[in-house]
């Protein structure tokens, strides 16, 4: 067996032998980053809930514009980081350095278009999602101002990537610390005025997220300077085109492809939600504030399962991989079970925590208990789309999601929704179909192993 090698140190990239302490050892900090970062959201709803329950909604529905414009800088995360963790598995660090520095710059050009573009079109963006008239103004304001921190989003989120690829998880959860501090801190201020300042609400609250990004990004790039074994590079940077990004770009689109879906789905659902009213709009929000919470282990075992299984297969130790994707597969389904219903247990009082509206106390404690099944399958497919994903497998999750979301799922909300008048019930429904389904395709495209036949990297450099 061969000598282990500890990712605790900057540049090394493989933890010991064991798997489960592989796993365990990097999937807690990365959950503890999904966390703190998920809380910036959740402390933002909860302080703005004392402003307004319109407030709440109207950014709501905003932060699913920006989920979907952010996830336009997963294309080159998704796909840099298929091949960083395979040029790291076969040895090929420079190899994995130059990704990395193409995918910084690339990301960065892309945050810019995307903050100009969303700036410029605030309004006719929020009125193509049937925002309602009453929320407008806030949620016009907010994106008006949140758009502008996009490409430090997209330098935050890759240079996460990097760090997380190279084993640096510690130093991206001190990221994530830090940043949730001086957003919770800043929307006191704004929103609060003590020592008799001024309150600014949804501006106010908008400027603190800004700013708290813009601050991280520039703590990433230290991180990144003083972490790395291989240094980047800024001429490549500067000029990130040739080979490597058309196959970043191979890779990235169809894997990123599935979570735009999923969002764009996200967002037609949200404007269905609309129509209903804005009590059903709040109460989407509460409830998925919370459950969001579920989510955050599920990604964090598939990130680290991710990063495992990538090593594998640039080791070309494919049988390996194989039996890691099925067990850690099944790990967070029951962790995703266990949590949901904890959560549910004490949901009217975690739903007391944003508001004390009767309907919405009662509206979202059924959700919840209908989202124990939501998330026990979403805990599927993010493990085993992420093994796929690792692997090279890229383009069968994309098809298969398109098909099933907007073939099945988009017309089968609207029926239970508009037409039988299911309401948000009818939503949380079709969200456990989509995601069962979904995922016993994945699990049968895994267990084919068909994936095995991707080469995308050698030993040789």
């Amino acid at each position: 067996m061969a000598t282990a090698r500890k990712l605790a140190e900057p540049g090394q990239h493989f933890l010991e032998e064991s798997p489960r302490f592989s796993l365990f050892r990097l999937a807690w900090p990365l959950l503890l980053s999904q966390f703190v970062q998920t809380l910036i959201a959740s402390i933002d709803t909860l302080m703005l809930s004392g402003h307004s329950d319109q407030a709440v909604a109207a950014i709501g529905t905003v932060s699913q514009v920006m989920t979907a414009a952010h996830l336009l800088f997963g294309f080159i995360i998704v796909g840099a980081s298929i091949l960083i963790a395979q040029f790291s598995g076969a040895g090929r660090v420079q190899d994995a350095t130059r990704i990395a520095s193409i995918a910084l710059g690339t990301n960065m050009m892309f945050g810019l278009l995307v903050g100009l573009s969303l700036y410029t079109f605030a309004g006719p963006v929020l009125g193509a999602i049937q925002l309602p008239a009453e929320l407008m103004d806030e949620g016009r304001t907010y994106l008006s101002i949140i758009s502008l921190g996009a490409y430090a989003t997209a330098f935050v989120m890759t240079s996460e990537m990097i760090l997380r690829m190279n084993g640096l998880v510690k130093r991206m959860l001190l990221l994530s610390v830090i940043m949730v501090t001086l957003n919770t801190l800043g929307n006191y201020v704004v929103l609060y005025g003590p020592w008799g300042l001024p309150t600014y609400g949804v501006a106010g609250v908008a400027w603190v997220t800004h700013a708290s990004r813009l601050v991280g990004s520039v703590i990433a790039a230290v991180f990144l300077i003083k972490g790395l074994e291989a240094k980047l590079s800024l001429a490549v940077m500067l000029r990130p085109f040739g080979r490597d990004l058309k196959q970043i770009f191979r890779l990235g689109i169809p894997s990123a492809g599935e979570h735009l879906s999923y969002t764009a789905s996200q967002v037609v659902v949200t404007m269905m939600i609309a129509v209903i009213g804005t009590t059903a709009l709040t109460t989407k929000v509460y409830t998925q504030t919370l459950m969001g919470y579920v989510f955050l282990l599920s990604e964090a075992l598939g990130m680290a399962a991710a990063i495992l299984i990538g090593h594998r297969i640039g080791a070309k130790a494919y049988d390996q991989a194989s039996r890691m994707g099925i067990r850690y597969t099944l790990l967070a389904v029951a962790a995703s079970v266990l949590i949901s219903g904890t959560l549910y247990i004490a949901a009217v009082p975690l739903l007391g925590l944003f508001t004390d509206d009767p309907d919405v106390l009662r509206i979202g404690k059924i959700l919840m208990l209908i989202g124990i099944l939501q998330e026990a399958g979403r805990a599927c497919n993010v493990m085993m789309i992420s093994a796929l994903n690792a692997t090279g497998e890229v383009r069968y999750p994309v098809i298969v999601g398109l098909i099933i979301m907007w073939g099945f799922s988009m017309p089968l909300t609207y029926v239970l929704t508009m037409t039988l008048g299911w309401g948000i019930y009818g939503v949380w429904i079709v969200f456990v179909i989509d995601e069962w389904v979904r995922g016993a395709f994945m699990i049968a495209r895994w267990r084919s192993g068909k994936w095995k036949r991707i080469k995308l990297v050698t030993s040789e450099g």
